[in-house]
């Protein structure tokens, strides 16, 4: 049994899809039936019950699963640490960002690093701001990049991006008329919201109670898990919201959104770089942050 058949059966397990974890894992299909098949003759037990398309881990698969995943966390630490004693700057690196910096952000530099490091193999997650966090506080992952600071001690929020977000509407809506809006109007108007663990309504949050402004008070009309949704939700004249410019810049100029101006009010933010303070980073992870920092390109 090698340890390359574990991955496999934890994509599964986790994927409930064969299709979906041979996609993943870059195999056939019929590689990756054949793989669950070898380890259920291994253990002597149905690992997962197959109902049609549809499977379901069965008692063996998920006790199996715990210990994969100790065995497969302890095989990337001994990597990691040898890699560290030798200086080596190659093997895995597990980042994560939250909508933003992982959609428009990230790619860009990874694509640069990448072209620094051609043996590095790099892993993207992208969430929330609180999945960011939690992921990184449980070893998941290195570094994460987030859009809000949270007050937890374990971990560095080292600033790094200055973003800004912007109120938006479809373009044939009544506010997009007026030059400014004040914070009446704005409580009125229907509003779509982002989730609570989104660092852009934690930060949307923030700004609007220095104003006075509680969500409560707002004619909240939808709340929305994704930027994406948020996005095209205001297209398809729901109401207005707050996003990231940086997610709206197509739609603006393409007319289908515009940006409506806020009464005394600039929504700034800035992104920050998160790792943890008691664990040593791999020498790959130490090269990246050094290179987001000096990276003449960043964005």
């Amino acid at each position: 049994m090698d340890l390359r058949k574990l991955e496999v059966f934890c994509k599964v397990y986790e994927l409930r899809s064969f299709s979906k974890a041979a996609l993943q894992s870059y195999l056939t299909q019929p590689t990756v039936s054949g793989y669950i098949a070898f380890l259920e003759d291994k253990f002597g037990a149905k690992l997962f019950d197959r109902l049609g398309k549809e499977i379901s881990p069965t008692k063996a698969g998920e006790t199996l699963y715990v210990y994969a995943k100790r065995m497969l966390a302890t095989k990337e630490e001994a990597e990691k640490d040898i890699n560290l004693l030798l200086g080596r700057k190659k093997g895995k690196l597990k980042l994560g960002g939250s909508t933003i910096p992982g959609q428009y952000i990230l790619p860009s530099f990874l694509g640069r690093f990448k072209a620094l490091y051609p043996n590095c193999k790099i892993l993207l997650n992208i969430g929330d701001t609180k999945q960011i966090v939690q992921m990184v506080l449980n070893d998941e992952l290195e570094i994460g990049m987030v859009g809000a600071r949270l007050n937890i001690p374990k971990l560095n929020f080292e600033p790094v991006i200055e973003d800004e977000l912007i109120l938006i509407a479809h373009s044939k809506h009544p506010l997009t008329k007026e030059v400014f809006v004040d914070f009446d109007t704005l409580k009125k108007a229907p509003f779509i919201l982002r989730e609570s663990g989104s660092g852009t309504r934690m930060t949307m949050e923030h700004i609007l109670k220095e104003k006075g402004i509680e969500i409560s008070e707002m004619n909240i009309v939808a709340e929305l898990g994704s930027t994406e949704a948020v996005r095209q939700a205001v297209i398809a004249g729901i109401g207005t919201s707050i996003l990231s410019k940086r997610a709206v810049e197509i739609e603006i100029k393409a007319g289908s959104i515009k940006e409506i101006k806020l009464d005394d009010m600039e929504l700034k933010r800035i992104f920050y770089l998160i790792y943890h303070t008691q664990k040593t980073l791999s020498p790959l992870a130490t090269a990246f942050l050094e290179f987001l920092k000096e990276d003449e390109e960043g964005i």
